[in-house]
């Protein structure tokens, strides 16, 4: 494809802006981690203020790892500019990406080990 598109002079298309928000969560019961992207444009409910007017957004999301099936509550609230504010969470806990990418290779090393 790439040789098409240096052929007819196209330009490599760049992705548009990703609008989500990532999330990465461990199980508290299991330790099973969970990565779940969250849009910042669909995803999220409007809270309004006493004049109608947009005050800022909110999310509670259920999520669910594949071990042992057990939902966790994240609930996430924005400003009107949709950053980020305040979290919380039920049944886990938020771990950063890179602890989320060094978990999960460690899980991986693992399963190779044993199988």
């Amino acid at each position: 494809m790439d040789f098409l598109r240096r052929l007819f002079g196209g330009q490599r298309q760049h992705g548009p802006p990703d609008n989500g928000l990532h999330l990465y969560v461990r199980c508290s019961r299991c330790g099973a981690l969970v990565h779940v992207r969250v849009h910042l444009y669909n995803d999220l409910a409007v809270d309004y203020d006493d004049n109608e007017n947009v005050s800022g957004y909110w999310l509670r999301k259920e999520i669910m790892d594949s071990r042992c099936f057990r939902l966790m509550y994240a609930d996430i609230t924005f400003d009107r500019n949709r950053r980020e504010i305040q979290r919380s969470i039920e049944g886990g806990e938020f771990i950063s990406a890179e602890e989320y990418g060094r978990l999960s290779q460690e899980a991986n090393g693992r399963k190779q080990e044993t199988g």
